[in-house]
């Protein structure tokens, strides 16, 4: 590894640390009619343009772990070809699937996370924490395998000024693990729902629906209070007191109840499409999250993209700031055992495309 690009790892580590209130991802997971599981996600960052890429990583592909101070650490071979999509650096997945059926991505857990202090001992089985993804994606084919990678792996971070993360995996059936790594032990919870979003913790984040037990679907029922007459402004007033703001326990609630009251899908495709519709609904507008005057970043959104995981028929789909077009990588359409190392950019143009109509 070069010694620039430990600096320049070294030197992301601090940029992420000093736009905290920036981190921002919200999970969902749906099921088709015809018993298709999609995992979909948002990606936030506000502080700067992420420089999205998606990679093609074949069977035999030899990665190596950042470690402090811009050594070598543990290095790791994939197994199983995968498609990801990587941040700031293409080392840097943040979420994917493999040609085995698992999917894999990390979400920002700043504060409530902390991993075990790096050990030069143990160099050899420690991995950065925002390479986790790749080792997962190219070494496991299962849940089980995705825990026994974790305990016989150190996750560390690369600079202790970072956020911390917590990961979401899922496989093709469906079923879905959470791991958050709190005082150095590797935690993993099953995901009744499916959703995921930032700090606090999973377990916190589901007992805090219990505050909203009064939500409903619809509308509220007319009723009298002495002889006044009640009755809804407008449609959806079940709702009434849904949080709206992008703080992540208001999102993960929000994000539990619209994937809860969405209509089964009959196909695959169209639930894609409802994972898009759905998340159009945490899209994080830049200024929110900063101060005025003190934006850091000219770009058109803190949701730098968007994607959707088809785990059935390894389908992965996106869409970015600059381009709301859906695009897709089909894992069937690839040979692993061919295909070359590809890091491409989500957008080739970072400018959104207009069509103009010709009217005669």
């Amino acid at each position: 590894m070069r010694t620039s690009s430990a600096f320049f790892v070294l030197a992301l580590a601090g940029a992420l640390s000093t736009f905290q209130p920036a981190h921002a991802c919200t999970g969902i997971t749906l099921a088709s009619q015809d018993s298709t599981t999609i995992v979909a996600r948002t990606i936030e960052w506000g502080g700067s343009d992420l420089n999205s890429q998606y990679v093609i990583v074949p069977r035999g592909y030899t990665q190596q772990s950042y470690i402090p101070g811009g050594g070598k650490g543990m290095a790791f071979t994939a197994r199983y070809g995968y498609v990801g999509f990587a941040v700031e650096q293409k080392d840097f997945v943040a979420e994917g699937v493999n040609e085995a059926g698992l999917s894999a991505g990390l979400f920002y857990f700043p504060n409530y996370g902390q991993y075990e202090a790096y050990d030069e001992r143990r160099k050899n089985s420690s991995i950065a924490d925002l390479q986790l993804v790749s080792l997962i994606l190219g070494e496991c084919a299962t849940l089980d395998e995705v825990k026994e990678k974790v305990e016989e792996t150190h996750v560390i971070a690369i600079d202790p000024r970072a956020s911390t993360v917590h990961w979401r995996f899922t496989d093709a059936e469906g079923k879905q693990l959470v791991l958050e790594i709190v005082g150095g032990k590797a935690n993993f919870y099953e995901n009744p729902l499916g959703v995921l979003t930032n700090s606090p913790g999973l377990e916190w984040q589901l007992t805090n629906l219990n505050n909203y037990v009064n939500l409903f679907p619809g509308s509220a029922p007319a009723q009298t209070l002495g002889s006044a007459k009640l009755a809804s402004f407008g449609a959806g007033s079940g709702f009434l007191g849904i949080p709206g703001d992008v703080t992540p326990p208001s999102r993960f609630v929000r994000a539990a109840f619209y994937q809860a009251t969405a209509p089964r899908q009959a196909t695959a495709e169209k639930t894609v499409l409802q994972a898009f519709q759905i998340l159009n609904n945490f899209d994080i507008p830049v200024g929110v999250e900063f101060e005025a005057g003190k934006i850091p970043a000219d770009i058109p959104s803190a949701t730098q993209w968007t994607s959707a995981t088809d785990m059935k028929h390894r389908v992965i789909y996106f869409r970015t700031m600059y381009n709301s077009e859906i695009r897709s990588i089909r894992l069937s359409d690839i040979d692993f055992s061919k295909v070359a190392y590809q890091a491409v950019p989500l957008d080739e143009v970072k400018s959104q495309p207009i069509r103009a109509l010709s009217i005669r």
